[in-house]
């Protein structure tokens, strides 16, 4: 009865979202939010799922009688917001040692704009509502709002300590600014980014970077990217419920959850692939090898494979923020379906492709070329990606000094988890 009473709230959810969300409207969140809670208590924080006695397999299927789940469902190609369809086509390039973000238009392909923002920029991160589009300025210790209706900054920067990262609960309740240098985890309020509590993860997950949220919402992992290690977090209580070592060598970098809500991806700069762990059990389980220094995962838009950024380096030193130099970079095709890269696009010449993401129909993977000084624009191969084995890459645009984790927008969802567009 409770397995048909959710199926039917969430079909109800889904009519309701395609009928009558405004921009930015209250009742959107209202409606979110009820659906996060109804899924909560399907399985608790470092538990497996009832019946399962593991991850799930290769296949996505659950097994045991657990309902299948596809987390990146709501993010298909073409499932836009109304609170994003009149956005602008737009890239939103933050260049780290300029200190300014680079906006290109996706149809031409040209630079558009560029203007100033604050001291070391790291991301542009969609907001929970979609509305916002916040630099995070990690040197000048604060956020700038870009208005993606317009394309352009939308005010001052808000003050926010040592914001590397951010990210939002599923729920939409809380900002995650993610203080790498201070080892915390700051919960924030959404909108105004007053501190509400400053979770401290300590030198055992020195620094901490990179984060995912499980199926429910109940918990979520971050990697450490100095410690070699992941942190799981208690979403509900704020609190650090264990470690995951991946070993001494280990540089764990962006992380990303399959679409079975069982497995999730973790690249390692270090170990020139990804790591597979066990989300509820906290294990890993697996490994798979991609290329040099590989950094960062994005689910294509029909939910079947991973891109996977390969930076291009060899490391230089074994001392934190291990340095690496080199321009082999690539990326890699993961079949979420067999757990094996299934394609590789290189980039002729060399370069190093750092983050990104996809674009609204599946077709484009803009990635930063981090040392290169340049974006890189591939063509996913086949109709919204469908065949990687076709996928290449299309062109490079020079920007500024640089360029770390872009944004493609607008990107379908409903809501955003933070980073370069965690859609769910």
């Amino acid at each position: 009865m409770v397995a048909v009473t959710l199926v039917v709230a969430v079909l109800a959810l889904g009519l309701y979202l395609a009928t009558d969300i405004g921009r930015g409207s209250d009742a959107q969140a209202t409606a979110v939010r009820a659906t996060v809670s109804a899924t909560a208590g399907a399985s608790h924080p470092g538990r497996s799922h009832p019946g399962t006695g593991g991850p799930a397999s290769p296949s996505g299927a659950a097994g045991g009688g657990v309902p299948a789940v596809d987390v990146y469902s709501q993010a298909r190609a073409g499932m836009l917001s109304p609170a994003v369809r009149d956005d602008p086509p737009l890239v939103y390039v933050p260049n780290l040692r300029d200190g300014t973000v680079t906006v290109i238009d996706q149809r031409t392909l040209r630079v558009v704009e560029s203007y100033r923002t604050g001291r070391a920029p790291q991301h542009v991160v969609p907001s929970w509502d979609l509305r916002t589009l916040w630099v995070n300025n990690n040197e000048g210790n604060s956020l700038s709002p870009i208005d993606p209706r317009t394309g352009r900054l939308a005010g001052p920067a808000v003050p926010v300590a040592d914001p590397y990262n951010l990210y939002f609960t599923p729920d939409g309740a809380n900002a995650m600014v993610i203080a790498e240098a201070n080892h915390e985890i700051d919960f924030r309020d959404p909108h105004t980014f007053a501190l509400r509590h400053s979770l401290d993860v300590g030198s055992e997950c020195a620094g901490v970077n990179h984060v995912d949220f499980s199926v429910d919402g109940s918990y979520a992992i971050a990697t450490c990217e100095f410690a070699g290690r992941l942190v799981k977090v208690d979403l509900a209580h704020q609190s650090v419920l264990g470690y995951l070592d991946l070993g001494r060598e280990a540089a764990p970098q962006d992380i990303k959850i399959d679409p079975a809500g069982r497995v999730w991806y973790v690249a390692d700069m270090n170990s020139d692939g990804v790591h597979l762990i066990d989300g509820d059990n906290f294990t890993k389980v697996g490994f798979v090898h991609t290329g040099p220094e590989t950094h960062g995962l994005y689910p294509s838009r029909d939910g079947r494979f991973l891109y996977v950024a390969n930076r291009g380096g060899q490391m230089q030193s074994m001392k934190p923020p291990f340095p690496h130099a080199g321009t082999q970079g690539s990326v890699s095709v993961i079949s979420f379906a067999t757990r094996a890269v299934v394609a590789n696009w290189p980039i002729p010449g060399g370069g190093t492709p750092d983050m990104g993401n996809v674009n609204a129909d599946g077709t484009r993977l803009w990635l930063a070329g981090r040392r290169s000084d340049v974006v890189y624009v591939f063509d996913t191969g086949g109709g919204n990606g469908a065949d990687p084995t076709t996928g290449r890459l299309l062109t490079e645009i020079p920007v500024g000094h640089e360029p770390h984790g872009l944004t493609v927008w607008p990107q379908p969802g409903r809501y955003s988890l933070g980073h370069t567009g965690i859609m769910r």
